[in-house]
């Protein structure tokens, strides 16, 4: 044979192996790869058997119904919190107490003075004057912050208190 024909069949050779070498280590990993996605968009969507497209079907027929399940929780869950905020409004949130001694011959604090009013500052005031003989209890209604009959100065301490608290929202 020829110099010239061995030498073609030699390079066409050394082609075929520089291709295969080439095949194995580059496109053999990328078919495969290309082999997953293309079995797992025939799980999704269903080769066209009818079996797998009906379960594509029913797993997102079953994320529509969560959705809608969701969705309707939410609502409630809505529903509930905006009773209860607006039940938030007139419970007692707001608490001022202040002790004094309401006479000079007594001492240790015993009389008191207390608010107990919701966030728009309504509700009562009592007061306990202690003295050595007996103890006397008062009640007064409060309306935005502002007792509706005269108050004592321990009294409007106590308002004042329960107003500068601070009331999450």
């Amino acid at each position: 044979m020829q110099t010239s024909t061995i030498a073609a069949v030699a390079a066409f050779g050394a082609a075929l192996v520089a291709l295969a070498v080439y095949h194995f280590i580059a496109v053999v990993p990328r078919v495969r790869s290309l082999a997953g996605l293309i079995g797992a968009h025939d799980d999704l969507l269903g080769s066209g058997s009818g079996g797998a497209a009906q379960g594509a079907r029913g797993r997102l027929s079953s994320l529509e119904e969560a959705a809608e399940r969701q969705e309707a929780e939410m609502q409630r869950c809505d529903r509930r919190l905006s009773a209860l905020e607006q039940q938030a409004q007139y419970d007692v949130s707001r608490v001022g107490f202040v002790r004094f001694n309401a006479y000079a011959d007594t001492g240790s604090d015993l009389s008191y003075a207390l608010a107990l009013l919701n966030r728009q500052g309504d509700g009562v005031v009592v007061s306990s004057i202690f003295s050595r003989e007996d103890t006397r209890t008062f009640g007064k209604a409060v309306s935005r912050f502002e007792p509706l009959q005269d108050a004592s100065k321990e009294e409007l301490s106590a308002i004042a208190l329960a107003r500068d608290q601070t009331v999450g929202k």
